[in-house]
């Protein structure tokens, strides 16, 4: 009988695999934590895999074992991470940068320092909504995806983050931000929109 019963149980979670994703959660995060070895990149680390496994689980194998698979997304994630980290020269002062290309001799330089200082005081939300749908140039559509949220939250952490950015540099109501960073400007304009 005990069987039995738990049949069904085992045969809607195999039907359906997404209902059991929290329930692996904490072993996904304790393992993260052992890659990772800090607590917000676990986190973020976490946050993809369940991502991933939700968006690909027509992939996953019904009857087999779905905590594995995780464990799998999860570490290929972190190490396809690791090995772009490692590509990627750190740059925190500019000065890589800097030795790349010349930026004009005009006070576009000041400027763009003050829209990075500006930029940064932006919530989380706010400023991937002007990364995604200004400088990336992902539709609206296309970010509200990536971001798991309707396209409508996505055009209003947008709209909010570009009228806080206005404020935060002073600009007067039509007065446009004088740059000449194409991503800078692309994220300042509130009629950003490229073909998908």
């Amino acid at each position: 009988m005990t069987n039995s019963a738990a049949r069904p149980e085992n045969a809607g979670s195999e039907a359906n695999p997404r209902g059991e994703l929290v329930n692996h959660l904490p072993a996904l995060r304790a393992f993260a934590l052992s890659l990772t070895r800090e607590s917000a990149s676990a986190d973020d680390l976490v946050q993809d895999t369940i991502v991933k496994a939700w968006t690909n689980m027509d992939k996953f194998q019904a009857g087999t074992n779905l905590r594995a698979w995780l464990f799998t997304i999860l570490r290929n994630t972190f190490y396809s991470a690791r090995r772009k980290t490692r590509r990627e020269v750190s740059d925190t002062d500019g000065i890589h940068a800097a030795r790349q290309a010349t930026r004009p001799e005009h006070d576009g330089r000041l400027a763009l320092n003050d829209f990075r200082a500006a930029f940064a005081q932006l919530p989380d939300e706010q400023r991937e909504a002007l990364i995604l749908v200004g400088a990336s140039g992902f539709s609206y559509e296309e970010a509200a995806q990536m971001t798991n949220v309707a396209v409508g939250t996505v055009k209003s952490r947008a709209n909010r983050g570009r009228r806080r950015l206005a404020d935060l540099l002073q600009l007067e109501e039509g007065e446009e931000l004088e740059m000449t960073d194409p991503a800078t400007m692309a994220v300042m304009s509130a009629s950003t929109q490229f073909p998908k």
